[in-house]
C-alpha cells in the first residue's frame, strides 16, 4: 500500500466533495457542512491555495492513486501563534490501515519545516480511541482532558488534549 500526501488543486472538487460526504462525522466539527456541495469545495480549496504555507499545510491523503481522506495542520492565531492544530478525516472503508497513522508522520515533519511553529496540537473526544492512538503512534503526549467540553449530536464528550512540540533543535 502506497501512501502519499498531495497538495489540493481546483481540479479536486469533486474528490473533496465526495470525501466530506462520504466520511462520518460523529466525532468531526460541525464547521465542514453536510451535505458538502461543490461550492464548498470550491470555497475550501480557494482557501487553502491562499494559506499554503502561510496558515496551514493542506494535504489530500492518497492510497494506490486514489483519494481517500483529507489532512492539514492549521496555525492557531493572536498568544496561539506558534501552536497549529491537526486535523484529519478519512473514508470508513480506508479505516484500521495505518493510513492516517502515516499520513500525520508525514504532515507533521512538513508542517514543522513549512511553518513558524513550535508546536502542534490535537484535540480529541475521548471515546475516539482510533484517533487517539493516531497521535500516540506519532509521539503526541496526551496533555490534559477537558471536561465535558463538546456537545456534539446532543451527546457530551470530554476533550482530550494532545500535543506535539518541534523536533528541531
Amino acid at each position: 500500500m502506497n501512501i502519499e500526501l498531495k497538495k489540493w488543486s481546483p481540479d479536486d472538487r469533486e474528490s473533496l466533495a465526495n470525501i466530506c460526504n462520504r466520511v462520518p462525522r460523529d466525532y468531526l466539527s460541525n464547521r465542514m457542512p453536510y451535505p458538502y456541495t461543490l461550492e464548498d469545495a470550491d470555497w475550501w480549496l480557494g482557501k487553502v491555495c491562499e494559506q499554503e504555507g502561510k496558515e496551514g499545510v493542506f494535504r489530500s491523503i492518497i492510497v494506490d492513486g486514489d483519494i481517500v481522506g483529507n489532512i492539514s495542520v492549521e496555525k492557531k492565531a493572536d498568544v496561539y501563534g506558534k501552536d497549529a492544530e491537526l486535523g484529519y478525516c478519512l473514508v470508513t472503508e480506508s479505516w484500521s490501515k495505518g493510513i492516517v497513522t502515516e499520513a500525520a508522520r508525514q504532515i507533521c515533519r512538513l508542517a514543522f519545516e513549512a511553518l513558524d511553529i513550535i508546536r502542534i496540537t490535537g484535540l480529541v473526544y475521548e471515546p475516539n480511541i482510533a484517533s487517539r492512538r493516531v497521535l500516540e503512534k506519532n509521539g503526541f503526549t496526551l496533555e490534559g482532558i477537558m471536561k465535558n467540553a463538546v456537545v456534539k449530536d446532543g451527546n457530551v464528550y470530554d476533550l482530550c488534549v494532545y500535543g506535539k512540540l518541534t523536533e528541531k533543535d
